[in-house]
Formats: structure tokens, sequence, C-alpha cells
């Protein structure tokens, strides 16, 4: 199960952590994603999205 929005695509990214010494580290940034119930064609699907995508109202909530 990977940690994607499936409309928008966003996924995780990597990169660095930069202290105030300079030093690097890795590290990862990971979306916010919320697992939401869905109505599209008259049938019922749980998808993962990230609030973004959510809060712009690409698809509508069945509560």
């Amino acid at each position: 199960m990977s940690r994607k929005c499936e409309l928008c695509g966003k996924k995780t990214i990597t990169g660095n952590k930069v202290s105030h010494a300079k030093n690097h580290s890795r590290r990862t940034w990971k979306p916010n994603l919320v697992k939401v119930k869905t109505e599209v064609l008259g049938s019922t699907f749980t998808v993962k999205l990230c609030t973004r995508c959510l809060r712009s109202d690409y698809v509508t909530k069945k509560v």
C-alpha cells in the first residue's frame, strides 16, 4: 500500500535535513493523506486523498 494521493499523485519525497552547522542528513516529507468514502457513478469507493485535493472539492465526501 503506497503512500500516494490517488487523485493528484502526490507522494513521499526525500531531501536533506540541514542543521545550523550545515551538517546534512537524509529525511523524508510525507503527504497528509486521509481515507475518504466517495460516490462515483452510483457506487461507493474508499480512496486515499491528500488534504489539499479534499479541500479543493475535487471529490465529494459521502456521509
